[in-house]
């Protein structure tokens, strides 16, 4: 977020992150839903579709639980408070199944070790799958990689795999022309494993095996840019992810509630960096937003491999829209890298911005103070009253849920638009009040997530408050309200603060929202 017209240098978000203890086993997804990050499959890339290095430090995730809510209705299961891309959300074990049968086949380059023995578990896993259904979608016949090998990172003698060296290299790659698909054993797997559990080294291969569909069948070649291919790639583990957390995997099991959420938490651990303007070819060369990662990830979770094919440039800016994709800079010429203050001021200002956005005919008031309501619980950092059209915020947690934090102090990414799309929330359920719509439904819960989404795409160009001032959306704002929606699930609450079990949907209301409208919120949470 930054101030306009307000006499303030202030520039766009830097990435912070929020802090979450671990319980129970953990979900991460290869190649944008983990700690990684791909790099090209091109010639200038060694003929290689390989993971960057990884953060040294994982961040460890512990998804907020719901409370119960009242029953509603929605048009259609996609859009359904109680389902995750059209299954029933509900939590449960998520992990190697107890009857799995025992991993088959060759490793080379194995030392035997219970880590190659996993990511050789989920190699048959996902080679299952894709016998069963990759004739449904592509022409001619699925062929199994044909070459896997295992090497430790940890080791100066570790061998030259596909070309490159893979000493203090923790990645995962596949070769496309040598049809092999390697990993470290010494630290990228036993680090996914340990903080993020069994599953996630699964998920990370699934994001492998996609590029070896993606030459299968003949979805890329050397032309294709990198955000094509690993927006592909995301979408087709989405395809796998799904027929697991279907209950049709012998080897695992995926929960669609915390299970899955942290699936998609996992995947905006380590998307790419905020760009500057001058980083533009990045827009095509990079790997996506977290936003982007996470809506390719439930294409394929929700509509299969056919429209992983359908992903292309054009596919993808139409679906990223008027959104921002690189910061502004400032009147010097400067790349923004501040933040915005969560302040008294800032906050009023919002709720001068968001009354030209939604346009009420009695706008909510803002209140600092915090009074009882008489017909709806608290729900802090900012609560809306309906018998009072008021919102009230807790300015210190308010500040706290935005409050940057230290990178590699094994926290997940939060900012100010986090704290911001929470009270703009608030906003959206008075907006629903003059409606005269019911506020303490789950249905409501959803709408209110797709009406920020409407908000905050509007933030997107630069709305004046009537006092001249304005804030505007910047590039990993929208990340930052992702991971508020999959963490504490407040953007897609209702009136009393309670959200609805599955992160996914929440996640797809607030995009709903992002490439619509009110009347589209209305049609599809009724």
């Amino acid at each position: 977020m930054r101030f306009v017209g307000l006499g303030i240098d202030l520039g766009s978000l830097t990435r912070v992150w929020n802090r979450f203890p671990t319980s129970g086993p953990s979900i991460v997804v290869g190649r944008g839903y983990s700690l990684l990050s791909l790099t090209s499959d091109s010639p200038k890339r060694q003929d290689m579709i390989r993971l960057r290095r990884v953060v040294a430090t994982c961040s460890v995730l512990l998804i907020a639980g719901c409370s119960s809510i009242t029953e509603g209705r929605a048009v259609s299961t996609l859009y359904d408070p109680f389902r995750a891309g059209g299954l029933p959300a509900q939590d449960g074990p998520s992990g190697i199944r107890d009857d799995s049968p025992a991993p088959t086949g060759e490793v080379e380059d194995s030392d035997g070790g219970d880590v190659d023995k996993l990511a050789l578990l989920s190699i048959n896993d996902i080679t299952d799958f894709w016998q069963q259904y990759y004739s449904e979608t592509f022409d001619g016949d699925f062929v199994p990689v044909e070459t896997l090998r295992s090497y430790d990172s940890d080791d100066p003698s570790s061998p030259t795999v596909c070309g490159a060296s893979t000493y203090d290299e923790p990645n995962a790659f596949y070769c496309p022309r040598r049809n092999t698909m390697a990993w470290d054993r010494g630290v990228l797997v036993p680090n996914g494993r340990e903080f993020f559990g069994d599953v996630s080294i699964a998920a990370l291969m699934a994001h492998e095996y996609g590029h070896a569909i993606q030459h299968m069948a003949g979805l890329a070649d050397d032309d294709t840019p990198v955000l094509v291919m690993e927006q592909q790639a995301d979408c087709l583990a989405g395809t796998y992810i799904r027929w697991v957390a279907e209950g049709n995997s012998p080897r695992f099991d995926l929960s669609t509630g915390d299970g899955l959420n942290h699936v998609l938490a996992a995947g905006i651990t380590l998307r790419d960096p905020l760009l500057g303007p001058d980083d533009d070819e990045m827009l095509e060369e990079g790997h996506g937003t977290a936003l982007d990662r996470v809506s390719a990830f439930q294409i394929g979770f929700v509509s299969g491999a056919s429209e992983c094919a359908k992903i292309d440039l054009d596919e993808i800016e139409q679906r990223r829209g008027d959104l921002p994709m690189t910061l502004p800079v400032d009147e010097y010429g400067d790349v923004g890298v501040g933040e915005v203050p969560l302040d008294e001021d800032t906050l009023s200002l919002l709720m001068d911005v968001l009354g030209e956005v939604y346009q009420p005919e009695e706008a909510p008031t803002l209140s600092f103070d915090q009074t009882a309501c008489p017909d709806a619980q608290p729900s802090p950092p900012a609560s809306y009253c309906p018998s009072s059209n008021t919102i009230s915020v807790d300015l210190g947690s308010m500040q706290q849920l935005g409050e940057p934090a230290d990178e590699s102090s094994y926290v997940l990414l939060q900012g100010d638009n986090t704290a911001l799309s929470v009270l703009t929330s608030r906003y959206a359920l008075a907006v629903q009040h003059e409606n005269g719509d019911a506020l303490d439904t789950p249905v409501a819960a959803l709408r209110t997530a797709c009406l920020t989404g409407v908000a905050q795409a509007a933030m997107a160009d630069s709305v004046t408050a009537p006092g001249g001032g304005s804030l505007t959306l910047t590039a990993g704002d929208l990340d930052e309200a992702v991971a508020g929606l999959l963490t504490n699930g407040l953007a897609a609450s209702n009136v009393d603060g309670q959200t609805v079990p599955a992160g996914f949907t929440r996640t797809v209301a607030y995009r709903s929202g992002l490439s619509g409208d009110r009347d589209l919120c209305y049609a599809r949470f009724k």
